[in-house]
């Protein structure tokens, strides 16, 4: 099989120094990507802590690049985000690119319960931030990562479907998880091939 074509989901390619993790938002990118982190043994990058200083202030594109470049200077690590704004400094050095493909109904239902489950609990994330339940609500706001994943998530598919297929990335190897039973299935047996149970 090329490295072209993503392999089977039971795959676990032979090579996982450096892996990305993309996906919809609520789609379980950083939850998949520490699994892998503690599976392997590899440090785990969330770019999303890069991206939102406090008071959820943007790190400025140039910064921003700047950082993911320092952050995977290594030979091993796990990366999880999207940022088409760092594709470029990221995506040549990874060996394996995993994209959680989920239908639009999984993400929604997900994105959903981890909103309502980090306002309840009032979960600090990257840098002190904090979500607002209300904006996250608001259809219609461009605050919204639940209107952003909605209005995206179509996009997104046909974005990752033509990257996967990029000459510039035939070096990679590539998995698509279709369900989240699938992605349990394949980092269940990731864990046990390294010895954890």
């Amino acid at each position: 099989m090329s490295n072209n074509t993503p392999t089977n989901a039971t795959h676990i390619p032979g090579d996982l120094s450096r892996v990305i993790v993309v996906g919809s938002s609520g789609s379980g990118k950083t939850t998949l990507a520490r699994g892998i982190s503690q599976a392997l043994g590899s440090p785990h990058i969330e770019l999303d802590a890069i991206r939102h200083g406090p008071n959820w202030t943007e790190t400025p594109d140039d910064i921003f690049r700047e950082k993911v470049g320092d952050a995977t200077q290594e030979d091993i690590w796990v990366v999880d985000g999207n940022y088409s704004i760092a594709r470029d400094v990221l995506w040549p050095k990874a060996t394996t690119l995993i994209y959680l493909d989920y239908s639009v109904g999984v993400i929604m239902r997900r994105l959903i319960a981890r909103t309502l489950r980090r306002n309840i609990k009032r979960e600090v994330l990257w840098n002190g931030n904090k979500e607002n339940i209300l904006d996250n609500f608001k259809i219609f706001s461009n605050e919204s990562v639940i209107a952003y994943s909605l209005k995206n998530h179509w996009r997104r598919r046909q974005d990752f479907t033509r990257l996967f297929e990029h000459p510039d990335y035939a070096h990679v190897q590539k998995l698509r998880f279709r369900t989240p039973r699938a992605t349990e299935e394949w980092l269940k047996g990731l864990a046990s091939q390294n010895g954890h149970r």
